[in-house]
């Protein structure tokens, strides 16, 4: 998972930084998540779906498909 994380960013040109910002925390706090120091809350791991447009599954490794899935309606 970690390394999916780190290679999505890099594929992107981003910096650790910069996904810190996204998610309102530190550069210390993603890095941590990044290299699997740190779990990711699942409230982030939503936020990171949604910012790479891939799925929940796919960050975690738990499939290699990067589509997302269907998104629900809300209601």
């Amino acid at each position: 998972m970690h390394k999916r994380l780190r290679d999505l960013r890099e594929d992107r040109d981003l910096y650790q930084k910069d996904i810190a910002d996204y998610l309102s925390c530190t550069q210390v706090c993603y890095s941590h998540y990044e290299i699997g120091k740190r779990d990711i809350p699942t409230d982030v791991l939503i936020k990171l779906a949604f910012f790479y447009d891939t799925s929940v599954d796919y960050l975690l490794g738990v499939t290699d498909v990067s589509e997302p899935y269907p998104r629900a309606k809300s209601k």
